[in-house]
């Protein structure tokens, strides 16, 4: 295994607080803030170690102030409903004692139903013939992924534009929970950019995410292509609204996201 997998699951490495609670290091990044899908992808990974195995069909989290880098992480999961199907739990995200995020997950205990999706985008070239991005420095935190971006930016451009397809950069073991948060870490990427409407000035005097929303529809796998794909539905004022999908190399609908943005025009 490559060093950037390693560091890359090591932020899953919850250490247990007490019954429920849990706490983990956060990363140096070259940036103000934490990457949000990093809180969200640990809080979930909270999540999944109090659900007795179920898998995570669906999560939504609420982005309540940024995190700071190179300063502890602490996830405090309630146990909102275990049922015969599903089961609900509500984490906390914290830093210094205050919020930073608010997730509620649901699992779904595997039965047997319909299985239909809608394909991918069409016309889209597979990962082998793309170049790899080379990520800027304030994206350092998605070191450990291999990124192949469909319509590469200009070397005086930024952001990254969807579609593209993205996997992790080396074997990261066979735990469907830390794939599934390894792919809710990278649904956060790229998202914001995508919620701006077409022609829109590219200097915004702010643009974060506000909340995200994902739902799996089948056991993803972080370490094996993923195309993600994410538009603009609408703005309005100082918000927009993506959704997006992600899908793998063989056209199986893996997930599917929706995100709102917070999009302040610069004066």
């Amino acid at each position: 295994m490559s060093q950037a997998p390693i560091e890359l699951t090591r932020m899953f490495d919850l250490t247990p607080l007490g019954e429920d609670s849990f706490v983990a290091d956060s990363p140096s990044v070259v940036r103000p803030r934490l990457f949000g899908g990093q809180v969200a992808g640990q809080s979930l990974r909270a999540a999944c170690l109090t659900a007795g195995g179920r898998p995570p069909h669906s999560l939504h989290a609420y982005f309540i102030r940024p995190g700071s880098p190179d300063e502890p992480l602490n996830f405090d999961v309630s146990r909102t409903r275990d049922g015969r199907s599903f089961s609900t739990r509500h984490v906390t995200a914290s830093q210094g004692g205050k919020p930073i995020l608010e997730l509620i997950a649901s699992f779904h205990e595997p039965e047997d139903g319909f299985d239909w999706q809608l394909g991918p985008p069409s016309g889209t070239p597979g990962p082998d013939g793309l170049p790899r991005l080379v990520l800027p420095s304030f994206l350092r935190h998605s070191v450990g992924f291999d990124i192949r971006v469909v319509d590469p930016p200009a070397a005086d451009e930024w952001p990254m534009r969807h579609p593209f397809w993205i996997r992790a950069d080396g074997p990261v073991g066979d735990d469907p929970a830390l794939h599934a948060c390894l792919v809710a870490y990278l649904s956060d990427l790229g998202v914001v950019s995508s919620a701006r409407a077409p022609g829109s000035p590219r200097k915004l005097a702010t643009a974060v995410t506000l909340d995200h929303a994902m739902w799996f529809h089948r056991p993803p796998r972080a370490d094996r292509w993923l195309l993600f794909s994410a538009d603009p539905v609408t703005n309005h004022g100082a918000r927009g609204l993506a959704r997006g999908t992600l899908h793998a190399a063989d056209g199986t609908l893996v997930a599917s996201i929706a995100q709102e943005a917070l999009l302040r025009p610069a004066s």
